[in-house]
């Protein structure tokens, strides 16, 4: 592995950036506010490849890899978490499974359109009951002739109030367990498919996080992915990407916080200096910094390994679960050394502190991710 990045990888950070400056961050403390989902920043993020990062060009992608990928998602989580991880689900958990299941038509409906930006698409797999226990679906579908009927409710569905379509995840025979879950593709406008309520968060207000009801809606057979009885495979590698997609979305806001938090450091006085002179804050600064780049280092090897095509279960997890927890120890780190001033809204840390907590939850809990790491542990040192 190769730590330095190269010249096009580069360059897309550099791009990234500025659009971040310029487009995403003088709107991030409104999103927040008004919880008003960015779909002309997406459109404007589309433009530049970044609806389908690493898909190639024929596949409506941008034709990068996935280490470029992480990138981007951190430099834009970097300015907003909720536009990065928007994003995020639109490659890594819907156009990506698209991509490796779909059929050739289904990938002129369901892929095209999504990685050029021209729709937006979301991955209903959570439902109420069934969040870490991915197989206890109870979103039932029936096979009718050449059609599913489908009867259920899906929640915490990031993208779910704007998407055009969705992969949801269904329970096709309940007596064959994780064996009896399928995934359809389900378009807006179909009947019996409604948004249901928005969720309000404690942080990443913007992403139109809601329920997703299904009654008696009917999809075509046509728009399965995948075989029937392979939904839980196809959601678990789904996943894994998704997985690296969150850690650079961590990696991304201690980054941000991390600057404000240096910036104020330098800039406020106690005791006649700047409290950057005083070892205390340094000392929290030096660990912020080295825990930021331990992430990143993570991040990328694991999107590194799935680049080699290999499989990359592991090193998502072990990025995922130290970006994770690294983002709110970080967060925490920018308000103490901001003070009173840390625990205003007036400054982003607070920000950064309440959108960090989710990366520890959404694709797979901390919990889950130590259970995936030992179940490799218990394997390898056997």
């Amino acid at each position: 592995m190769n730590l330095e990045l190269n010249e096009e990888q580069e360059l897309l950070r550099r791009t990234v950036r500025e659009f971040a400056e310029a487009e995403v961050r003088p709107l991030a403390r409104e999103l927040d506010e008004t919880g008003r989902f960015p779909l002309e920043t997406f459109r404007k993020a589309a433009q530049l490849g970044l609806a389908g990062i690493p898909f190639p060009e024929e596949a409506g992608g941008a034709g990068f890899d996935h280490v470029a990928y992480a990138i981007a998602i951190e430099e834009i989580s970097r300015a907003c978490a909720s536009t990065g991880v928007i994003l995020s689900v639109q490659n890594s958990l819907f156009a990506d499974p698209v991509y490796r299941y779909g059929t050739p038509e289904q990938k002129r409906q369901f892929l095209v359109p999504f990685t050029r930006g021209e729709k937006i698409g979301c991955y209903a797999l959570t439902e109420p009951q069934a969040g870490s226990n991915a197989a206890a679906l109870r979103t039932r579908a029936e096979r009718r002739g050449d059609r599913y009927v489908v009867n259920g409710t899906k929640a915490w569905i990031t993208n779910g109030g704007v998407a055009d379509a969705a992969i949801v995840y269904v329970n096709t025979d309940a007596s064959k367990g994780e064996k009896g879950i399928t995934a359809l593709l389900v378009e807006k406008g179909t009947p019996g498919f409604a948004v249901g309520k928005e969720e309000k968060k404690l942080g990443i207000h913007a992403t139109a996080c809601t329920e997703l009801s299904f009654t008696d809606c009917e999809v075509p057979a046509a728009n399965r992915l995948g075989e029937e009885g392979e939904g839980y495979k196809i959601a678990l590698s789904t996943l894994d990407g998704g997985r690296i997609g969150i850690a650079s979305q961590a990696v991304g806001i201690a980054q941000g916080a991390f600057e404000a938090a240096l910036a104020y450091a330098r800039e406020r006085e106690a005791f006649g200096h700047p409290i950057a002179d005083f070892q205390a804050i340094q000392f929290m600064l030096a660990d912020m910094a080295t825990e930021i780049d331990a992430a990143r280092l993570l991040a990328r090897r694991a999107a590194w390994k799935q680049d080699s095509g290999a499989r990359f279960t592991r090193e998502a997890s072990i990025a995922k679960l130290f970006a994770s927890e690294m983002a709110t120890r970080v967060a925490h780190k920018a308000i103490q050394i901001h003070g009173g001033y840390g625990y205003s809204r007036e400054y982003p840390v607070e920000r950064a502190y309440r959108d960090a907590r989710i990366t520890e939850i959404y694709e797979g809990t901390s919990e889950i991710q130590r259970l995936v790491i030992a179940a490799w542990v218990l394997k390898s040192y056997s």
